[in-house]
């Protein structure tokens, strides 16, 4: 029987659970030899070593971590695993999450990959182990294994942040692209034509770097010049927002506007602004994405896209709840879509 028999067995009998003895058939060992490789490799070949592995990569097996009727069942327990809790981004997200699960007697356990797909592989693996009842992931974009993983386990999985056509199972997000394009456009519409892109952290925060492809669009349409993409490496924070206003001023020619990667990016350049007394929008104007309060309370006040990041919370957690009440949701991929705020600040 070859991999995809075992796993459509599987799935027929409603376990969604590839076995140990499955890994043995597969890699055409004994059980105690497949377990001894997982929790004691030394005590094996190299050769049967690497035989189990790729049974266990090919069939997607998660050990059990739980006793086995309580694994059968699966807990009350939904890992909800995010980017990083540094970024004010996820924060309201998450407590929409666990207020929402809670009330419906199940625990959020919470795990951050650090932008790290390969981190976010070697979580899921480890929270599968605990037979959860479903999970909760950021983004779309996820390790091969991963997908054929959840795909394969047969519970309910929601990926939040980003929509798409194609999502894991189920889905709540907001279109990257379509967000970058809206700014952009806005701009140009303000009379702006040299317009700046700041990005933080884009080659780990790829959904930051869905929103300059959209910038990047809006521009070639209306045949603007780009001001050019200001990259930093680090995550999001005020000091980037400092330092990018420094760059952005030192440019020749100087854009007329930016578009900041986020409202924190955002917030650090007005409050620099203001300490060096240049004018905005008159000398620079400014533009963000998140609808972060404090971009209410800024001096001039920010022009943002504002995401309903808890409603998004609470709908993940209600399609997964949806589905383990035996339902199917007549909706399991949602668009949550985005508000143009407009501030002084363009």
């Amino acid at each position: 029987m070859d991999s995809q028999e075992i796993r459509s067995r599987k799935r027929h009998r409603g376990k969604g659970r590839v076995t140990l003895a499955d890994v043995a058939r597969q890699a055409g060992v004994a059980p105690i030899t497949v377990s001894r490789a997982l929790n004691t490799p030394g005590r094996v070949s190299a050769e049967v070593k690497e035989r189990v592995d790729a049974a266990v990569e090919a069939l997607g097996y998660v050990p059990n971590l739980i006793a086995g009727g309580l694994a059968a069942a699966g807990t009350r327990v939904i890992p909800v695993i995010v980017p990083s809790l540094a970024i004010l981004t996820f924060i309201e997200v998450i407590d929409a999450i666990q207020k929402r699960l809670e009330a419906a007697g199940y625990q959020m356990l919470l795990a951050t990959t650090d932008w790290d797909l390969d981190r976010e592989a070697s979580l899921v693996d480890t929270v599968l182990g605990y037979s959860p009842s479903g999970v909760i992931l950021t983004g779309l974009r996820h390790r091969p294994r991963v997908i054929s993983r959840l795909r394969d386990w047969g519970r309910p999985v929601v990926e939040i942040m980003e929509v798409g056509d194609d999502p894991i199972d189920m889905n709540v997000g907001v279109d990257g692209v379509a967000l970058g394009h809206a700014m952009a456009s806005h701009l140009l519409e303000q009379g702006y034509r040299r317009i700046a892109f700041v990005g933080s952290h884009l080659g780990h925060d790829y959904r930051a770097a869905q929103r300059l492809e959209g910038h990047q669009r809006a521009l070639e349409e209306a045949g603007a010049a780009c001001g050019g993409v200001l990259e930093y490496h680090e995550p999001a924070s005020y000091e980037v927002g400092v330092r990018a206003l420094e760059d952005v001023m030192a440019m020749t020619p100087r854009p007329e506007a930016i578009h900041c990667s986020n409202d924190i990016v955002a917030s650090g350049v007005l409050l620099a602004a203001s300490r060096q007394g240049i004018r905005i929008p008159e000398e620079l104007a400014v533009g963000g994405y998140l609808g972060l309060p404090l971009a209410e309370h800024l001096t001039p006040k920010l022009t943002t896209l504002a995401v309903a990041r808890s409603e998004m919370g609470t709908q993940a957690a209600e399609l997964l709840l949806e589905r383990l009440s035996g339902k199917t949701p007549e909706q399991p991929i949602r668009d949550l879509g985005f508000t143009l705020v407009k501030g002084g600040s363009t």
